[in-house]
């Protein structure tokens, strides 16, 4: 358990992204959209309004795009796909500060604010701790999980890396101010190359917000209460994961009563770089908890 984990890693796993980019395709528009007393954050909506609802929640240092448009055109066939970007990511929520409560409850403002009742909440990495806090603190609106190349904590526990990342978020509050933020029109042009459209959806989070990230990711810790999440969840393991290991990842079957686990034969990365291998395994694990949850999606009244 001895590799660390950190922002300051998902950004360089972010730049992998963009320089061996998946193809980019048939992505939906997006939208801002207000959340009463919480702020303004994008998310994009797609697919049969009747069908299942699916939350996706991304890593850290990405965007709801970036990490998941490999899987959205896939899974819109199905379902009802919903990305938000996270509190200050993308063009997500600008607050005072940065916590994954606070991600978890827009989550479900934003369903609140979309007439969605219950809905699976799948997240990928930081996004996992999210979806895991999300049925921690609404269980009675997220009735599954599908759980990604994360685990019940995360390594940026160790005080090296968070004051690591804290001190390069500090260097790179300065760089922020000369790096230039990318257009709506950049950001939503997906028919450009992958590395460039990949390269802009990176550069609209803020670095500087690194260490923030650490200390957010640091104080999440699931394992005193995973035994009591009571909805169908799925566990998708990148096999090569030398960011979360796999042995770390098998700790939510292990503590989850209901689960079924589907090894990706990939790296932490796998979301993008590897999504061959990592959509079908996606989609199955998706399909699983839905066969095994309580009740189907509904709209509020």
């Amino acid at each position: 358990m001895g590799i660390k984990s950190s922002p300051l890693g998902s950004v360089k796993r972010a730049l992998g992204h963009v320089v061996s980019p998946y193809p980019v395709r048939d992505l939906p528009a997006g939208e801002y959209l207000e959340l009463p007393g919480r702020g303004t954050t994008f998310i994009t909506d797609a697919g049969p309004r009747e069908a299942p609802v699916l939350f996706l929640l991304h890593s850290v240092a990405t965007t709801g795009l970036l990490c998941w448009y490999p899987v959205i055109p896939e899974l819109t066939r199905e379902f009802r796909v919903i990305t938000i970007d996270h509190r200050w990511h993308g063009r997500g929520i600008r607050s005072a500060d940065f916590t994954l409560e606070a991600c978890a409850d827009d989550v479900v403002a934003v369903a609140d604010a979309l007439g969605v009742g219950h809905f699976t909440a799948a997240g990928f990495s930081m996004g996992g701790g999210i979806a895991q806090l999300a049925w921690r603190r609404h269980s009675d609106r997220v009735d599954g999980l599908v759980l990604c190349s994360t685990g019940p904590y995360f390594s940026s526990l160790d005080p090296e890396a968070l004051a690591r990342d804290v001190k390069v978020g500090s260097i790179a509050a300065r760089l922020d101010r000369f790096l230039p933020v990318p257009s709506d029109q950049r950001l939503d042009d997906w028919s450009q190359h992958p590395a460039k459209w990949g390269i802009n959806q990176f550069l609209s989070t803020p670095i500087s917000k690194l260490g923030a990230f650490s200390e957010a990711m640091a104080s999440f810790d699931s394992r005193d209460w995973l035994g009591e999440i009571d909805v169908p969840t799925a566990v998708v393991i990148s096999t090569r994961d030398k960011t979360v290991p796999p042995e770390r990842q098998s700790l939510l079957s292990e503590g989850i009563v209901d689960t079924l686990d589907f090894p990706v034969d990939g790296g932490h990365a796998c979301c993008v770089i590897g999504a061959d291998k990592f959509v079908p395994a996606f989609g199955d694990a998706v399909r699983s908890v839905l066969a095994r949850r309580r009740a189907p999606a509904v709209l509020l009244p």
